[in-house]
Order: structure tokens, then C-alpha cells, then sequence
């Protein structure tokens, strides 16, 4: 077979969510840093061209990730990622970043210690810091140490045509999310309500980032809200989480990113404080527990350092392969399975 390209993937869920690492013939990425190598997959059309290949049909699907594994530039860091997704490349999750430790770890990529290994994992929004428990081969659960987590504006209000005045608060986890109660769109957070809550998902964010532009003051590459993310507290105490996904798609597992960014509100509104712990629950029920390991600063606006844990689980190995003769080497997706907003792809 004369294959113009070919790249390896190792298949792994964490807590539902599919991200799927490029384990083996991943092309050099041009760029001095990982925010440089994310910003030119996000600009440039050979980074276009990379990130359809891999996550559009029919090589790829609607549901989860590809992360890219890349060569570390940092001198603390052990292996560098970048996560791909059918709107853009992205710098930061918490269930990818899950992923990818499970992979290096149990693909003998990084040296597995047991009874715990430290990974460090650079990404475009800083350092990632893994600790996974090991035992008999494989790990067990991965306590990610996040990056630098803070609020942009709280209760920010907007006018929908849907739902009249709802509020809504605007933080950073990692990459920029609206962190909406679901409450207000008259919805709960169960798997039979996953297409509404995905397509007001998909509104909100056109609305919000057409009036209300956002961009990391350290960081200029991250920039706009990636990510609605719907928000409740179950029976328990837990916090129920929904984040929904362009073009429309629910995330399955709790989201990291997304805690995280929740967790510098409940700090900001003096419901959380160094040391607590929460547990959040996913829209199929599966669980983080989410921490708040200390209090910090990013470019002078109070700031905290979140810890996310949960597990991953390998379930495949496969290589995608280009034939240079495939009138669809561009990618495709279709309303039919990938949402109302499939079209725009």
C-alpha cells in the first residue's frame, strides 16, 4: 500500500471521554513553543489540513479527542501535547491530559514506577503536573496538578432570544469557558437531555463571543470562550456538569478544565478554600474529585491552582492512513450524527 501518510493512535477513555493519543508518525509541528505549534495548527492551512485528517469522518468521529504527542520544549517536562477537535486545536483538558499519562505510562513511552509515577506535561497553557498511581502494569488513577486558574467577570449578563436575561460567569481553566447554572434554560443534566443542552450550548457560545471577547492576558494564543459549560449540584452535594462541545456533542466525563475554571469561582465566592475538596459527576455519572491546592496570581488578578483526579483506560491500538488517491483526504461530518452546526464544517 502506498499510504501518503500514516500515524499511530493508542485509544484511551478517561471516565467516558474519548482521547485518543498519536502515539507514532506524528509530522514536526514548526514552532518554538507549544503555544507557537498551537497557533500555527490553528492558522496555518497545512495545520488545518492535519487536524481534519485525524478527527473528521471517515477516519475520524463526533465523539472525542486526538491529542498530539510532541516533544517536550520545556526542561522540567517529560512529553508535550496538543489536543485536536473538530473546530480548532486546543491547549489544555483535563480528561485529555488523563489520557495521554495513561498512554505514556502504559505504552512504556515513560518508564512506569510503582506504586506512583510523576509525569510533567507541558501543554500551551503551561506545565501539568501528573501523579499516577501504579500497580501491576497499569495506572490506577492520574491526580493532575492544573495550571494557574482564575475568573474573568462574574455574572456577566446577556440577552437570548431563547431564554430572556441569563447570567453567567466567564473563567479561565486551562482555556476560557461560561460556566452557566442549567437551571436557567429550563433543562436538567441527564444523558435524555444531551442534544437540547448541547444546541443551547452551541447559541450561547456564538452569542457570548460575539459580545464579550476574552483572551489570556499571558498568553495571546488562548483566547475566546472554547466551551459552554452547564452547571448543577446533585442530591449529594456533588456538582453536575455538562460542557458542550462545537459542533454538538456533550463532553462524557466531568471535564477538567471545566472544574477547574469553576472551582476560581467558588473561590472567588469565598465556597472554597485551600484544602477542600469537591466531587463532580458527568452527565453519564462518572466522577473527578476536584481540589483547590493553593492560592496564586496570573498577570496581578487573584488566581488558584486546582488538582483534578480520575482514571483512564486504554481499549484499542490503530493506525489511520491516508491513500493519496482519496478524493476525501479533507474530512467531512454531517448533521446527521454531528449536530445542527456540522454544516459549517
Amino acid at each position: 500500500m502506498r499510504w501518503k501518510r500514516t500515524i499511530q493512535l493508542l485509544d484511551v477513555h478517561c471516565e467516558g471521554e474519548i482521547g485518543r493519543v498519536a502515539i507514532g508518525g506524528v509530522p514536526k509541528i514548526p514552532g518554538n513553543t507549544i503555544a507557537e505549534q498551537l497557533h500555527w495548527l490553528n492558522t496555518d492551512p497545512k495545520g488545518e489540513e492535519l487536524r481534519r485528517f485525524l478527527v473528521l469522518e471517515p477516519r475520524g468521529a463526533p465523539i472525542g479527542s486526538v491529542n498530539l504527542l510532541l516533544p517536550a520544549r520545556h526542561p522540567d517536562a517529560d512529553a508535550a501535547f496538543i489536543i485536536l477537535q473538530p473546530d480548532q486545536a486546543h491547549a489544555s483538558s483535563g480528561s485529555n491530559s488523563i489520557c495521554v499519562t495513561t498512554a505514556l505510562l502504559e505504552s512504556g513511552i515513560v518508564e512506569m514506577k510503582e506504586p506512583e509515577t510523576v509525569v510533567t506535561l507541558e501543554t500551551a497553557a503551561g506545565l501539568v503536573r501528573a501523579t499516577a498511581t501504579c500497580r501491576d502494569g497499569r495506572c490506577e488513577k492520574v491526580r493532575l496538578t492544573m495550571v494557574p486558574s482564575f475568573v474573568h467577570e462574574l455574572d456577566v449578563e446577556i440577552d437570548t432570544p431563547q431564554w430572556g436575561r441569563i447570567k453567567l460567569d466567564l473563567c479561565y481553566g486551562g482555556i476560557f469557558y461560561a460556566l452557566v447554572d442549567v437551571g436557567q434554560i429550563g433543562l436538567t443534566i441527564e444523558k435524555a437531555k444531551a442534544a437540547s443542552l448541547v444546541q443551547a450550548g452551541m447559541v450561547l457560545k456564538e452569542l457570548i463571543n460575539r459580545t464579550v471577547p476574552v483572551v489570556h492576558p499571558e498568553i495571546p494564543a488562548i483566547s475566546g470562550v472554547a466551551y459552554v459549560m452547564f452547571r448543577d449540584i446533585d442530591a449529594d452535594g456533588a456538582i453536575r456538569t455538562c460542557t458542550t462541545m462545537w459542533p454538538g456533542r456533550a463532553d462524557r466525563s466531568p471535564c477538567g478544565t471545566g472544574n477547574s475554571a469553576n472551582l476560581a469561582t467558588l473561590h472567588a465566592c469565598g465556597k472554597a478554600k485551600v484544602g477542600d475538596v469537591f466531587k463532580s459527576r458527568s452527565i453519564i455519572g462518572s466522577e473527578f474529585e476536584v481540589g483547590l491546592q493553593a492560592e496564586t496570581e496570573v498577570a496581578g488578578k487573584p488566581a488558584i491552582i486546582p488538582t483534578i483526579t480520575g482514571r483512564g483506560f486504554t481499549f484499542g491500538l490503530s493506525q489511520v492512513a491516508l491513500d493519496p488517491f482519496d478524493p476525501m483526504a479533507n474530512g467531512f461530518a454531517m448533521t446527521d450524527v454531528w449536530g445542527p452546526l456540522a454544516g459549517e464544517i
